[in-house]
C-alpha cells in the first residue's frame, strides 16, 4: 500500500510540474543568416541551371551538389544547428519567390511542391549526407 500511495504521489508530482527537457535554441541569429546563405546559394544555383535550359532533375541534382560541396568545407560552427526541415523550407519559400513562376510554381502550393519534390531528391542525390551538418 505504501508502494502504491508513493506511485501515486510521483504520479502527481510530474503531472503537476514535469521535467525540464533539454531543448536547443536554433533562433540564433547567426544561423538564420546562415540558413539564408545556403537558401540563396541554392535558389541561384537551381534558377540559372533552369535558365540554361537544364531538367528540373538535372537542375535540382546540379545545385544540391554544388550546394552540399559548399557547405561541407564550410568551417561555420552553426551548420549543426541547422534543420533539414527548415532548410528545405527556406530554400522552397527561395527558389518559388526567385523563379517558380517560370515553371509554374506559385503560392504556397508552389512551395509545398517544391519542399516535398527537393527533399526527394535530396535524399536520392545524398543519402548518406545530412545537408546541415
Amino acid at each position: 500500500m505504501l508502494k502504491f500511495f508513493f506511485s501515486l504521489l510521483f504520479l502527481i508530482i510530474f503531472q503537476l510540474k514535469p521535467a525540464i527537457g533539454l531543448t536547443f535554441d536554433t533562433s540564433d541569429p547567426s544561423v538564420s543568416l546562415l540558413q539564408n546563405r545556403i537558401s540563396n546559394n541554392f535558389s541561384n544555383k537551381y534558377c540559372n541551371a533552369i535558365e540554361n535550359g537544364f531538367s528540373k532533375d538535372e537542375a535540382m541534382k546540379s545545385a544540391i551538389v554544388k550546394t552540399e560541396n559548399i557547405i561541407s568545407f564550410s568551417y561555420n560552427p552553426q551548420k549543426k544547428w541547422i534543420e533539414k526541415n527548415d532548410l528545405a523550407n527556406q530554400i522552397s519559400l527561395q527558389v518559388v519567390n526567385d523563379c517558380g513562376w517560370s515553371f509554374g510554381l506559385i503560392g504556397k502550393e508552389g512551395v509545398d511542391y517544391f519542399k516535398s519534390y527537393f527533399l526527394e531528391i535530396y535524399e536520392k542525390t545524398t543519402p548518406d549526407k545530412n545537408f546541415s551538418r
